[in-house]
């Protein structure tokens, strides 16, 4: 359970960092860019891109408070999957689609608003699917659910963020 929880902290680190840049970003030494340039983007394209990498910084945060939750209740069910044990994480999931809700439903890219908004449904349902939690028996489960598994849960918000 270490291994994963200390999987789980750097990888919310990484995706924190990750949340700096945007999608949406120029490349480096493209129109726009560096000293000398000729062109610079126009404002609107500034402000959209300033608004969208708050919302990912947002997320990032929200991943980083989230994940360690989640990996602990998953893995508590490696010890036995009993009605307390199942009702943690799904209330640790539960938490973590209603903050990635909260992070991206203000965001001025109204992509990343329904990205946002389909993000946290997908982890809500999931919450609710006792069928996931029975399947959790071992650590390899529980590292299936936090890697790609999660991955492509969150992977609408994560095109944004990367």
């Amino acid at each position: 359970m270490r291994q994963v929880v200390r999987a789980l902290i750097i990888g919310g680190v990484l995706f924190s960092a990750a949340a700096c840049g945007t999608a949406t970003n120029p490349a480096p030494g493209g129109p726009g860019v560096g000293i000398g340039s000729a062109t610079a983007p126009p404002p609107g394209v500034l402000a959209s891109e300033s608004a969208v990498r708050a919302s990912c910084e947002a997320i990032g945060k929200v991943y980083s408070k989230n994940m360690a939750p989640v990996a602990e209740a998953l893995s508590k069910l490696v010890d036995g999957a009993d009605k307390k044990n199942q009702q943690q994480a799904q209330q640790a999931l539960k938490a973590f689609a209603a903050e990635l809700r909260g992070a991206t439903q203000h965001s001025a890219d109204p992509q990343l608003r329904t990205d946002g908004r389909k993000t946290a449904e997908v982890l809500q349902a999931k919450a609710a699917d006792a069928d996931l939690f029975s399947k959790i028996k071992t650590n390899e489960d529980v590292n299936k659910v936090l890697g790609s598994t999660l991955k492509e849960w969150l992977s609408p918000i994560e095109q944004h963020c990367s």
